[in-house]
């Protein structure tokens, strides 16, 4: 957790020669909501607290919600106090979407209570529910850079209303690759209610991944 940070993230991808295009446009309904609440150098019961006030919201609209709590203390957790919750919304075609908030740093900002930052969280949820799309607003624009990269063939995917970050990421896009989108609004269908949908569609610049091991 800011400010001293510590501790360490594992991440791990295969390694892709090229990227296939896609053609994903149908969202799907919501199944189910999973997250994780997790709090480091915090009382344990922060974490609980915060998964209470979230599904005091959620539990409204759906019945299959689990958060998990995950407390760590000691070297483990790093240097700062502080606590968080990941609520990820699953639906029945694969579609994942997100919304994470945590606490301010210590000594920054005032400070949050673990009830307000679960309540929160599960409106920020909601919202990006709301928006709808097969990928959520902080990950439009890293499937629009898959998609530029992908093989010289057709790709769309259908996205919420476009965030100011991804409005500039495309120009970005043009600059770098000389990728054009073609951008066509979608009112909300009847089926799937919330914001107005964007379909976006590209021609793929047939990225190669040419790099090799080194022994």
């Amino acid at each position: 957790m800011p400010p001293k940070g510590g501790g360490e993230i594992l991440f791990a991808c295969p390694v892709r020669k090229v990227l296939q295009p896609i053609q994903f446009t149908d969202p799907g309904k919501i199944k189910r909501i999973r997250g994780t609440a997790y709090s480091v150098r915090v009382s344990p019961q922060m974490a609980n607290r915060m998964v209470e006030s979230a599904r005091s919201i959620l539990n409204k609209f759906l019945p299959d919600i689990y958060i998990y709590t995950d407390h760590m203390k000691g070297v483990s957790s790093g240097k700062s106090p502080g606590f968080g919750i990941c609520l990820i919304a699953e639906t029945i075609n694969g579609t994942i979407l997100s919304a994470e908030l945590a606490s301010n740093p210590q000594g920054q900002g005032a400070a949050v209570l673990p009830e307000e930052l679960g309540q929160n969280c599960a409106k920020l949820l909601l919202e990006e529910i709301y928006r709808g799309g097969c990928v959520d607003s902080t990950n439009q624009s890293l499937a629009l850079l898959l998609m530029t990269l992908g093989q010289q063939d057709v790709s769309k995917v259908l996205l919420g209303p476009l965030s100011p970050y991804t409005i500039e990421f495309l120009r970005h896009l043009k600059s770098f690759f000389q990728i054009m989108f073609k951008i066509e609004m979608k009112s909300p269908e009847e089926e799937y209610k919330g914001g107005e949908k964007v379909l976006m569609t590209c021609v793929g610049t047939g990225f190669s991944n040419l790099s090799k091991t080194i022994r």
